[in-house]
């Protein structure tokens, strides 16, 4: 919660919306009703958060952003404010609750320009309850304005998505997770290298609020040092390096001692699924994917090894052998019939 955005600038990796949505607050061209989808963690709440805050703002910079000093700002970080109501749908999803939420509406807020509404996880609401919501979303009061989240964008339906205007927020890329994480890192003094930080922003997968809580973990675990060990062992992830030991093994044909070092990284924690997908999944494109690799800063393993293990993979073994079954003869003609 310490590092949670408080204006459209700070939001990670969502320049596509905060930049529209600003411009929508310079030249006053605000929809009634917003809906933010996408992933867990991403900022759909955080951003329909900031746009409440930031369309009641008594002084709104040329940017397009709250000023964080006016009354209306200072009361809604207190959580005073009494223009922006949050309603969780998760367990507030009847029609009752809708009616309620629907008869507040009518009133015009006690200060302040707008009263807004956000609702979380609109998707868990009952059909009653959004069919309770259709005449209000279609005609709303001008001082009221409806700011949608969900996980579930498919669960919602039709008639509720036509009347509102739509923003899909994507999972954020792994380099500017680790960007972000870093930053957070040097602001707490805490030392990290660069291999704990793909490691947990690949774990994330795109979501900033699970990096958080892995960064946080990995810091309480490592005592604020945190290095790769220290997040595989957290994690339960296998060793790169024995990654491409257990490759090795494959290619040469060595059953034991690929299913011992299999075993071995299972009894450190690691997951045999993760194990396994962390190879390439097409033998084919291994020899042109491994000198790839060895271009880059690989963690864990040498380039050396790399460009060794690529030579052992002839092209013609992998193309033929291993090629999934693209090279198969087809199968036998089936009997004439009698009739």
């Amino acid at each position: 919660r310490k590092y949670r955005p408080q204006n459209f600038n700070t939001v990670v990796g969502q320049s596509h919306i905060t930049t529209t949505l600003k411009n929508a607050i310079l030249h006053n061209h605000l929809a009634h009703a917003f809906l933010f989808c996408g992933p867990r963690g991403v900022g759909k709440t955080t951003c329909a958060r900031i746009l409440a805050k930031t369309i009641n703002c008594t002084q709104i910079t040329k940017e397009g952003e709250a000023c964080n000093t006016c009354e209306s700002c200072v009361s809604f970080e207190k959580g005073a404010s009494m223009n922006i109501h949050e309603l969780d749908a998760a367990s507030n999803n009847s029609v009752d609750d809708i009616r309620a939420l629907v008869e507040q509406v009518r009133f015009a807020p006690q200060a302040g320009k707008y009263k807004v509404y956000i609702v979380d996880e609109v998707h868990m609401l009952s059909s009653g309850a959004f069919n309770a919501f259709l005449k209000t979303l279609e005609e709303p009061p001008p001082h009221a304005k409806f700011i949608f989240a969900t996980t579930e964008i498919r669960k919602v339906p039709v008639t509720i998505l036509s009347r509102c205007q739509r923003f899909d927020l994507r999972r954020v890329e792994a380099d500017v997770l680790v960007g972000h994480l870093r930053k957070i890192c040097k602001a707490e003094g805490v030392t990290i290298d660069d291999e704990a930080l793909a490691l947990i922003a690949r774990a994330a997968e795109g979501s900033v609020r699970d990096s958080l809580s892995l960064l946080d973990q990995g810091i309480a675990h490592g005592a604020g040092k945190v290095d790769g060990e220290i997040v595989r062992t957290m994690l339960g992830l296998a060793d790169r390096a024995r990654i491409i030991d257990l490759f090795e093994f494959v290619m040469k044909g060595d059953v034991a001692r690929s299913l011992a070092l299999l075993d071995n990284q299972y009894s450190a924690g690691a997951s045999p699924v993760f194990t396994s997908t962390s190879m390439p999944r097409r033998l084919k494109i291994c020899q042109s994917y491994f000198r790839f690799c060895a271009t880059l800063s690989t963690p864990g393993c040498s380039s050396s090894a790399l460009i060794s293990l690529s030579a052992a993979v002839s092209g013609s073994w992998s193309l033929q052998s291993l090629d999934c079954g693209a090279n198969r003869s087809p199968p036998p003609a089936a009997p004439p019939s009698r009739w």
